[in-house]
């Protein structure tokens, strides 16, 4: 069960992240009256109206929060004996928890899931609203409306994407310590949206959709925000590794210890390949390729630059998520057995759903 609710959790996170880059995108254009992504603007537009359906599939992890928490979150059971993941005592024991328990509770974990659903729904249906309300007259009014909701709803969003990935991700290892763990989420959701666009606008030029209007300007512009949030997820992942491995304190060593060396014994496990991977894959791999300006507006390169971006980001999700699930001698499962399957028929699953709302739009 906690496999499966793991699961279940990390493609919910992958989805909702895509779609809350994909909002922010579209907040961002309005701001700054940006005129080369009017044409990836209204593909994003029909990409957002899938908010309500994201909302109803998290469902199930709040009914795991009332009637199961410990199988994802062990903070939401006070008598919970933390010798069953290599700790001891019990969590009300604990206290880290105890200063924390006024924001890591199971009423504020549901207040503030659903309030950030409704705020990103109530966002998404302003920016369709006024975009199909001005294909219908016109009227300049409807521009003007985009750009006060996206002046508000840019902070509103990275306040409730922080809140909110620090409550379902970031806290079931709730000992650890980090400020920058909203901004890492914030990077994965820009890349990974930026990756959804780039695939949307070669697949419309390929049906015919796109022919006179798609133009290597517009390749070469998303690909440079592709490569500036490949820099800036490098800048933010790795100032956090350094300053941790430079200060040198258990509590916040513990949270890369266990991704790299087993606990009960001190030898590496498999997670440490999986940190490498994303290493080179989110960073080296990418940042390479999105330096050539031949790259970036190749139809047949920059789709797969994306594909695999996206593919990283959700490994980037698994590293975050797997290892918080401990045995008793605090030693996460390897890799290869921490229910991958189970995690890409829920990435498929979700995505099914997601892509339906698309189209539908």
């Amino acid at each position: 069960p906690a496999t499966v609710a793991s699961s279940w959790l990390i493609g919910q996170t992958f989805w909702i992240g895509i779609s809350l880059g994909v909002l922010l995108l579209v907040m961002i254009h309005h701001i700054f009256d940006a005129g080369w992504s009017t044409v990836i603007r209204r593909q994003f537009e029909h990409v957002i109206a899938v908010f309500p359906w994201l909302g109803l599939l998290f469902v199930p992890l709040l009914v795991v929060a009332w009637t199961e928490p410990t199988l994802l979150w062990k903070w939401m059971d006070p008598a919970f004996n933390l010798a069953q993941v290599g700790g001891h005592g019990t969590v009300g024991e604990d206290p880290l928890w105890v200063k924390k328990a006024a924001f890591l509770n199971r009423d504020f974990f549901t207040g503030a899931t659903i309030f950030s659903f409704l705020a990103w729904w109530f966002l998404a249906s302003r920016f369709r609203r006024n975009s199909f309300a001005q294909d219908a007259d016109g009227d300049l009014k409807w521009t003007t409306s985009s750009r006060k909701w996206s002046a508000a709803g840019i902070p509103l969003v990275a306040i409730t994407l922080t809140i909110c990935i620090i409550l379902w991700v970031k806290s079931m290892e709730y000992h650890w310590f980090s400020t920058m763990y909203g901004v890492w989420f914030f990077a994965g959701c820009m890349r990974a949206a930026l990756s959804l666009g780039v695939v949307l606008m070669i697949w419309l030029y390929a049906r015919g959709d796109y022919k006179g209007i798609l133009n290597n300007n517009h390749l070469h512009s998303i690909g440079q925000l592709m490569l500036a949030f490949t820099v800036f997820w490098a800048y933010v992942t790795f100032s956090q590794y350094f300053l941790i491995w430079n200060a040198n304190i258990p509590e916040e060593t513990f949270w890369y210890n266990v991704r790299e060396i087993n606990n009960s014994d001190g030898q590496p496990n498999q997670w440490k390949w999986v940190g490498m991977f994303l290493l080179f894959g989110h960073f080296f791999f990418p940042f390479f390729l999105l330096l050539s300006y031949r790259f970036k507006v190749s139809k047949n390169i920059i789709p797969w630059v994306g594909v695999f971006i996206a593919f990283v980001f959700l490994v980037d999700l698994c590293y975050n998520v797997m290892p918080a699930k401990k045995n008793a001698l605090g030693d996460p499962a390897p890799f290869l057995q921490s229910g991958l399957i189970w995690t890409l028929t829920a990435v498929v699953g979700i995505g099914g759903i997601f892509f339906w709302s698309y189209l539908r739009s």
